[in-house]
């Protein structure tokens, strides 16, 4: 909520509160989605090493004040600075966030029974709470006649209400180490007398950082699922890419485009949670991954074969509520599967690591899409679907993972 009461109005003040040309604003909006996607595994790493807990209190300290910043910002350094520290902050305190939720999601499921995509669909659909909300928050700032200055202030209070309720109600827990080696101790006799009546203590050490990250990046079915799970974030960038293409060949402006993304938000936010409970029960986390991104797949492979309908929008609307339900289907799905996938003390830098392969993929694969806009629209969307398609059958080659009906079977038989 806090972070999109002010994005959507980032680029407008940008260009024509600062007067900054329309390629540096496209350089500044760039620039904080690489702080924040492509950092997100130095958070990974960062939760690993020190825990969750003081990365996410630091990483929203950070957000506050890049808010703060960039309230008075006036020049185009200072406003760079601004959103790079906006961006990292996000780095850190989402993954720590994110890698804690699905740490609580598998204990959850170990001690009730119930899937871990559950609590997982919960924290997607408060994000999209968020992002429904945050927009409307800030549209009445600048209704009240607050300008973009109190949009970012708003922000930064939002995240004084976050950082607060993470510093009383996050648990302070250590970070997970390697297993326990317990030394051969001397003979009792050899031992100093203070020493020979005292309890024999474990002692954990650290694992190398070189070896956590090749314990991630060599594991071949985690490598896998980042790139099935980065054919949907290639396949969802289309939202700001493709569809306001669509969108404005369709009406003739793209004034209709803010009522496509609120159905996204409200979908999610409405159906993410019956949609996961009715599917975690039922098919394992791999099925569901592959069954999301098929259905991704036909959002794209709809809109040549819908018809224009009221207004044109039929089309674009087909994209959003099959692209929608994929994800619905898919995020849960992929994230519940890296607890299965990596050991527990590198669950941080995994989570990272999955954001941030995507983003690199989005990076590249938005210049390769970019490219298609020019071509004849059955071409066009039959290129986009391939892309989840082929996310879909790499997915197809993963572990089942826990959940579905044998995770049923379990919580009945206790």
């Amino acid at each position: 909520m806090g972070f999109y009461a002010v994005l959507p109005y980032l680029a407008t003040h940008l260009g024509s509160g600062l007067g900054m040309a329309g390629w540096l604003v496209g350089l500044v909006l760039g620039l904080r989605t690489f702080s924040q996607q492509g950092l997100f595994v130095v958070g990974g790493a960062l939760t690993d090493r020190y825990g969750p807990r003081p990365v996410v209190l630091a990483g929203c300290a950070l957000r506050i004040a890049g808010f703060g910043w960039l309230a008075f910002a006036g020049s185009t350094a200072t406003v760079i600075g601004a959103v790079l520290l906006i961006g990292f902050a996000a780095a850190l305190f989402s993954p720590a966030v994110e890698s804690e939720a699905a740490r609580e999601a598998v204990r959850h499921e170990r001690d009730t029974g119930a899937p871990r995509a559950h609590v997982l669909a919960l924290f997607s659909a408060a994000g999209q709470a968020g992002a429904f909300l945050g927009p409307l928050l800030g549209s009445l700032l600048l209704l009240l006649g607050g300008g973009f200055r109190a949009a970012c202030l708003a922000g930064a209070l939002v995240f004084v209400a976050v950082l607060t309720g993470h510093a009383r109600l996050m648990p302070h827990t250590t970070p997970v180490r390697e297993p326990a080696q317990e030394p051969i101790p001397p003979p009792a006799q050899e031992q100093p007398p203070a020493q020979q009546s005292a309890p024999h203590v474990v002692t954990r050490t650290a694992q190398p950082a070189r070896s956590s990250w090749r314990a991630v990046f060599a594991n071949r079915p985690f490598l896998l699922l980042c790139l099935a799970y980065s054919t949907y974030l290639v396949a969802y960038n289309q939202l700001y890419l493709s569809l306001p293409v669509e969108v404005e060949r369709a009406t003739g402006s793209q004034a209709a485009l803010g009522w496509l993304f609120a159905l996204s938000s409200l979908l999610v936010v409405v159906a993410q949670i019956p949609v996961t409970r009715c599917s975690a029960r039922r098919i394992a986390p791999r099925t569901a991954l592959v069954t999301g991104l098929a259905v991704v797949a036909a959002g794209f492979a709809a809109v040549p074969l819908t018809p224009a309908g009221p207004g044109g929008l039929l089309p674009g609307a087909a994209l959003v509520v099959l692209l929608t339900l994929g994800q619905m289907l898919l995020v849960p799905a992929a994230r519940g599967l890296v607890p299965d996938l990596v050991e527990d003390r590198h669950l941080g830098l995994a989570t990272g690591a999955l954001s941030s392969v995507s983003g690199v993929a989005v990076l590249v694969g938005s210049a390769a899409t970019g490219a298609l806009l020019e071509a004849s629209a059955p071409v066009r969307w039959s290129a986009l679907a391939a892309v989840p398609l082929a996310g879909a059958l790499l997915a197809f080659t993963l572990p089942a993972g826990r959940g579905g009906k044998e995770q049923g079977a379990r919580a009945v038989t206790g």
